[in-house]
């Protein structure tokens, strides 16, 4: 089922329950899709596209968490950690770290990749093949603790 459609439909859900931060956080992401669908691009949304939008959506909840667990704003980190809750469950199940750590330990084998110089090319690749399963920072950390280039 498109993106478009599993979000309206659970925006309905959401109205009639009464659920509030569910409903905010399917409608700032039907807002991004609605932003995307006029952006002027002249195609439909790909998938790549959804993934694109959702993670977006999961970073800047991720990026609000730290800043006000820094500020000692507790329960409007606790309010921005449900919305990821919930973004998260349209995207991808993540990888755990181990299975980062398989992958990239494959992505460096077949690249021959043997120095910290060679980082640009393992995530390169690795950013390739994990996308939307994985977040960049944990790949980023794996691929240069496996480097030596930490």
């Amino acid at each position: 089922m498109p993106l478009t459609t599993q979000i309206n439909s659970d925006l309905k859900d959401a109205m009639k329950s009464g659920d509030k931060v569910r409903l905010e956080t399917l409608r700032s992401i039907r807002a991004a899709i609605l932003d995307f669908e006029k952006s002027g691009v002249d195609r439909e949304m790909m998938p790549d596209d959804e993934l694109k939008i959702l993670n977006s959506a999961a970073k800047k909840r991720k990026d609000a968490i730290d800043i006000y667990e820094k500020n000692g704003r507790q329960e409007a980190a606790d309010k921005e950690r449900m919305e990821l809750d919930i973004i998260m469950g349209y995207l991808p199940k993540q990888l755990t770290e181990n299975e980062i750590r398989d992958i990239i330990k494959d992505i460096i084998i077949s690249l021959n990749a043997t120095q910290p110089g060679d980082l640009g090319k393992v995530m390169g690749s690795a950013m390739k093949q994990l996308k939307g399963r994985a977040d960049g920072n944990v790949i980023q950390s794996v691929a240069k603790s496996l480097l030596g280039a930490a």
